[in-house]
């Protein structure tokens, strides 16, 4: 099973947490350009290359590869969760001060159908009347999986060997909207965040909406659910385990580097409830159907699906 080294997936990278029954090995796998201890580029493993038996894929790129006859199936576990107006980045002298300035603009992209990107691309008109269509997309990688691009879709790509980066502080990209900045973008002092107070923007988002955005999911092999009968279920009660010891370790104030850590989730607390982070169906139903919706209103996938469609019948009711 392949997963990213997050604090919720921490119990079952040390082995505090198994799934009893099944022999199952961890891999810390990440996707992004810094490598976990077994690679990176996860996502392309698993859908395109069948690398792995289990994997927390992106949300987005799974829904595609099921509607294009993939065989994997999923289980209602959603490891990754963000906003998307904290990740909206301008350059500081570009003049963009709001999301209205980015119509007729250029905006930069990981891929078209990352995840953040749709969900990103959907936001704009959903919270700020700009149309996604409006803007055309730059993108910096080769996408996960193949799609056919709908001609009135404004959509370029880099030239080769640029960066996002680059692209924005030569003023050739108005904004970039990435799920995963690096260190030197962080440590740009020249690019800035487009909100002036983006955390403000999410609250209000979750308030209307009801839930913190999902990014990935846990896919299976379907070849390894059907000679695993128990598996997804057995899976997905680990995770849960998990995730509620990962819980219990923040209760000690100094659990990470963070200073005031226990004091910061006090507040989330208090601002967002307390469990932000569900798993099964039935609690992300809002999200996953707006966000399908989203997927095939950009092109992405050829049909609206059920959430129900996407995941192992054996967990449907967990």
């Amino acid at each position: 099973m392949a997963l990213s080294h997050y604090d919720r997936h921490a119990p079952l990278i040390e082995g505090a947490v198994s799934v009893p029954g099944f022999p199952l090995e961890v891999l810390v796998v990440a996707q992004s350009e810094a490598a976990g201890k077994h690679g990176n580029h996860r996502h392309e493993r698993m859908l395109n290359n069948e690398e792995f038996d289990i994997a927390e894929v992106s949300l987005s790129s799974y829904l595609m590869a099921k509607d294009q006859g993939a065989p994997f199936t999923a289980i209602p576990v959603f490891p990754r969760r963000l906003f998307s107006m904290s990740q909206m980045w301008v350059h500081r002298g570009s003049g963009i001060a709001a999301p209205k300035d980015l119509s007729g603009g250029r905006v930069g992209l990981n891929t078209f159908q990352t995840t953040l990107s749709v969900l990103a691309k959907a936001d704009l008109g959903r919270a700020y009347q700009v149309a996604w269509r409006d803007i055309t997309w730059v993108t910096a990688r080769d996408e996960t999986r193949p799609f056919r691009q709908d001609a009135s879709v404004k959509l370029e790509r880099l030239s080769p060997g640029e960066s996002l980066v680059e692209a924005i502080m030569a003023g050739r990209l108005d904004a970039i909207m990435i799920p995963h900045p690096s260190h030197a973008f962080l440590q740009n002092s020249q690019l800035v965040r487009l909100l002036k107070d983006p955390i403000a923007d999410e609250v209000r988002y979750f308030k209307k909406f009801g839930y913190f955005p999902i990014m990935h999911i846990v896919a299976f092999r379907d070849e390894v659910l059907k000679n695993s009968p128990g598996l997804a279920q057995a899976v997905f009660e680990a995770f849960q385990r998990s995730s509620q010891i990962a819980s219990e370790r923040w209760e000690d104030p100094n659990w990470s580097v963070l200073a005031w850590g226990r004091q910061a989730i006090e507040k989330q607390q208090k601002v967002l409830g307390d469990d932000i982070w569900p798993n099964g169906l039935e609690k992300n139903m809002a999200n996953l159907t707006w966000f399908i919706e989203q997927s095939h209103d950009q092109g992405l996938i050829s049909r609206v699906y059920r959430p129900e469609e996407l995941f192992h019948p054996s967990v449907l009711e967990v």
